[in-house]
């Protein structure tokens, strides 16, 4: 049977070179560009043979760890179908474990992972010429063509389970940020590096937690070996990986197997957006809805925008005052923070009459302050992703990077908290759906001002303790960093949830108050 089906995978492959002319020339192109690609690669690592292990280590971790990154990420991001689905292979009357095995040997029968052990033998090639034993290599080897292969295999049994039906645009957008979040960082980071004849010890330190995680440990047990650190604990993470990974694959190919899928029409594919992408949960529902008025609503929209223009017009006096330019690059990033945690304390007034959906429908408190923050979410933690580091690398000490987290993570996530509360105890009128974002209602009494102060004042008072170790570590008190990171997230994530349950509370008991206000409002 293993060879029926391996035959079978060979026809397969030599089949998509089959078709139209215009399939055809398009997949031999495709195939000569990687082939390209694999041979200039192979041949710039056997160019670097004098390199020092570190200088190697940096090119073959980093490098290595993105390709099989990619084997993961590419399932989810092209969404193309499976050759190697379960399904497929179910009427076949095979076990589970039995199918999932000749699977997962199958998987490693690709162009992809062909070239991937054209990089991994000529790098392990590399590492026994500066020192590394045999066994390492082949060991090496054989690791990182079973965690790509493995890892292919279960992002694409997830992407056939949970993303092939809701395929979307906003999906796509959702996933093309994400890589930006990943990207971004790292070349501002490898760009912020001063090469001065040697491996810099930022990208050292770099490559040594790259290495402990289980997208590069395979690629740098070699390079562990020879240098003599870690190797016990590396070994573990590259051995432990593919077997997880297969533990996984095992469970989800019984999965598929015994359940049954649930048929999609055309109806349900077409024109819902944001509803296809999320869960079909009230919270979903309510995330899915906060989607479309934040990206539509010119109200929504006008108040994003004005958020990097007042964190740009403070840089302005502080420059003026003769504040050192170093330090002021660090101060737009928490400014952002602080106002994209803030953006959310008054959201239940722009739905308007809107609101009575989420009150007549019955949802949890908790499911309607969760879907709100969502938009909030999904725009400030990619900004505050790309931003960070930027600062950070125009500020010049990549020490302060735990303290710049730790108080943006504070200030982010205690305005969403607040907000939750502040949002349904405190609604203010605002300019109603159509109106002008500039527009705005007469007030007769003091709840908007009293609102909006109190939660950015909460916000900076409860991270305090943050914003002064991190002061402390500007100083060059690196403990201080450490510590501005661990309680900045865990003050941020604690407030978090208080505000949510507190507000998904207040929310239930003050339904019909919060109508009252919609209808007058």
């Amino acid at each position: 049977m293993a060879a029926h089906l391996l035959r079978l995978r060979l026809a397969m492959m030599l089949g998509a070179l089959r078709g139209e002319p215009r399939h055809i020339v398009r997949m031999t192109a495709g195939l000569l560009v990687l082939t390209a690609a694999v041979v200039a690669a192979c041949w710039a690592l056997t160019t670097i043979e004098d390199a020092t292990p570190e200088a190697f280590a940096a090119v073959a971790v980093m490098g290595g760890a993105a390709i099989t990154l990619g084997f993961a990420l590419a399932p989810v991001v092209t969404g193309s179908p499976d050759p190697l689905d379960p399904r497929r292979f179910g009427v076949l009357g095979l076990s589970p474990r039995r199918l999932a095995g000749v699977l997962a040997v199958l998987g490693a029968v690709s162009v992809p992972v062909f070239a991937v052990l054209a990089l991994a033998t000529t790098t392990a090639t590399v590492w026994e010429s500066l020192g590394a034993p045999v066994w390492a290599g082949i060991l090496s080897v054989v690791l990182i063509i079973a965690t790509c292969v493995m890892l292919a295999r279960v992002a694409m049994a997830l992407t056939s389970m949970f993303l092939r039906e809701r395929r979307s645009r906003e999906l796509s957008s959702v996933l093309v940020v994400g890589i930006l979040v990943v990207v971004v960082p790292v070349v501002v980071f490898l760009a912020s590096l001063e090469w001065q004849g040697s491996v810099p010890v930022q990208l050292t330190e770099a490559v040594r937690v790259l290495a402990l995680t289980p997208v590069g440990a395979a690629w740098a047990l070699p390079g562990a070996v020879v240098a003599g650190e870690s190797v016990a604990l590396t070994v573990v993470v590259a051995v432990a990986t593919p077997v997880l990974l297969g533990a996984a694959w095992l469970g989800l190919v019984t999965r598929i197997l015994t359940t049954t899928e649930r048929p999609v029409s055309v109806k349900e594919r077409g024109g819902l957006g944001w509803f296809t992408v999320a869960p079909g949960t009230p919270t979903g529902a309510v995330a899915a809805r906060s989607l479309v008025y934040w990206l539509r609503d010119p109200r929504h929209i006008v108040n994003v925008i004005v958020i990097p223009v007042a964190a740009a017009i403070l840089i302005v006096p502080l420059l003026l005052a003769g504040v050192p330019a170093h330090l002021v690059a660090l101060v737009p990033v928490p400014i952002v923070a602080l106002f994209l945690g803030w953006l959310p304390h008054n959201d239940l007034a722009y739905d308007s009459t809107a609101v009575w959906m989420h009150i007549a429908s019955g949802i949890h408190g908790a499911a309607d302050r969760i879907g709100r923050l969502v938009p909030v979410g999904l725009l400030g933690g990619p900004l505050l992703a790309i931003g960070i580091p930027v600062a950070v690398s125009l500020h010049g000490r990549w020490a302060i990077l735990p303290a710049m987290v730790g108080v943006c993570a504070s200030l982010f996530l205690c305005g969403l908290g607040l907000s939750s509360i502040a949002s349904v105890l405190g609604p203010y009128p605002v300019s109603r759906p159509g109106d002008s974002p500039f527009q705005q209602p007469q007030r007769t009494g003091p709840s908007g001002v009293l609102s909006q102060s109190l939660v950015m004042l909460g916000s900076i008072g409860l991270s305090a303790p943050v914003l002064w170790w991190s002061w402390l570590a500007l100083g060059g008190d690196l403990a201080s960093a450490e510590l501005a990171l661990w309680w900045g997230v865990g003050i941020g994530v604690g407030v978090l949830v208080i505000g949510v349950a507190v507000g998904g509370g207040v929310f239930r008991r003050r339904g019909s108050r919060i109508m009252e206000f919609a209808e007058a409002s």
